[in-house]
C-alpha cells in the first residue's frame, strides 16, 4: 500500500511538472504575438525606448492614420493575397495529391526514375531559379500579373513526396481495384474515394503553403509594380518610409492585420490534422 500511495504521488508530481513545461511553451508561442498586437497600439518613441512590453498604449489612431495617408491599403493587399494563397493552395494540394496517387496506383515502367526526378528537383533551392523565373516571366508578359504566383504550384515536388509517403501508409490498392470492377473512372476514383481519405495531410499540407503563399515577399516585390497588385507583406513593407522617418507601430499594426488570415486558415483546417492523428493513433 505505502509503494502504490507513493507511486501515485510521483506520477502526480511529474504530471504537474508536464502541465507547468507545456503551459510555458504555450506563453513562448503566444507572446511575440501579443507583443505585436500591442506594439502596433504604440509610437515609434515608445516602441524604441521599450520594444517589449504587455501594456497597451493610445497611439493606435495615429499609426491607423499613417496607414491611410496612401502607403498601405488593406483592401488591395488582403484581396490580392487571398487570391494568390487560395489559388496556389488549391493547385498544390489538389495536383500533388494526384501525382501522388498516380506513383501509388499505377505499375508504369519509369514510376521509380520519376519519383527520384521528384527528390531532385527538392534540392534544388529556389533562389536558384529567380533570375531565370524573372526572365521568363518578363518575356512573357506576366510581370504585372498573378498568375505567377499560382500556376507554378501545380508543380510542388515536397507535397508530392509528403502525400505520396502519407498514402504509402495509408492507401489500399484493392479500394481502387473494386471501383474500377464497380465501372468507376479514374477521375472518379480518385476524387469521391482516395481524396477523403487524404483530408488530413490535404489538411496539413493547405496551411504550410497557404502560409507560405500569404507572406511570401521576394518574389512580389521584383515582379509587381503595380500598385493594385500588391499582395499584402509589400504592402507592409511600403510602410517603412525613409530614413528620416519610419513609423515602427504602423509596421506592427500592418503585420497585425497580416496575420489574422493565417490564424483563421489554421483554426478552419486543424480540426482535419487532429481527426488524421486520432485515427493514425487507433489504426490496427
Amino acid at each position: 500500500m505505502v509503494e502504490t500511495s507513493r507511486h501515485k504521488h510521483i506520477k502526480m508530481i511529474m504530471q504537474i511538472f508536464i502541465y507547468i513545461f507545456c503551459i510555458f511553451l504555450a506563453l513562448m508561442c503566444v507572446i511575440p504575438f501579443i507583443i505585436m498586437v500591442v506594439n502596433g497600439t504604440r509610437s515609434t518613441v515608445e516602441i524604441q525606448q521599450q520594444a517589449v512590453t504587455l501594456l497597451p498604449s493610445v497611439h493606435i489612431m495615429d499609426n491607423i492614420q499613417y496607414m491611410s495617408l496612401g502607403v498601405f491599403n488593406a483592401w488591395i493587399g488582403f484581396k490580392n493575397s487571398m487570391i494568390v494563397s487560395v489559388g496556389a493552395t488549391a493547385c498544390a494540394v489538389y495536383f500533388s495529391s494526384l501525382t501522388a496517387y498516380a506513383l501509388m496506383a499505377y505499375d508504369w515502367r519509369l514510376r521509380q526514375p520519376f519519383f527520384t526526378f521528384i527528390l531532385a528537383v527538392m534540392m534544388i533551392p529556389a533562389q536558384v531559379s529567380a533570375i531565370g523565373f524573372y526572365q521568363f516571366v518578363f518575356r512573357i508578359g506576366l510581370t504585372n500579373s498573378l498568375l505567377p504566383f499560382i500556376i507554378p504550384a501545380i508543380a510542388s515536388p515536397t507535397i508530392v513526396f509528403f502525400m505520396r509517403q502519407y498514402l504509402l501508409a495509408t492507401f489500399s490498392i484493392d479500394i481502387v481495384n473494386s471501383a474500377r470492377i464497380d465501372g468507376a473512372k479514374e477521375l472518379y476514383t480518385f476524387n469521391r474515394i482516395v481524396l477523403p481519405m487524404m483530408k488530413p495531410a490535404m489538411a496539413m499540407q493547405a496551411i504550410f503553403v497557404f502560409v507560405s503563399s500569404w507572406n511570401n515577399l521576394f518574389m512580389p516585390l521584383v515582379l509587381l509594380t503595380d500598385y493594385n497588385k500588391f499582395t499584402m507583406p509589400v504592402m507592409v513593407s511600403q510602410l517603412r518610409g525613409n530614413i528620416y522617418r519610419t513609423e515602427l507601430g504602423a509596421i506592427y499594426l500592418g503585420l497585425t492585420l497580416s496575420v489574422l488570415p493565417l490564424f483563421i486558415v489554421y483554426f478552419s483546417l486543424s480540426r482535419y490534422i487532429i481527426a488524421g492523428v486520432q485515427l493514425g493513433g487507433i489504426k490496427e
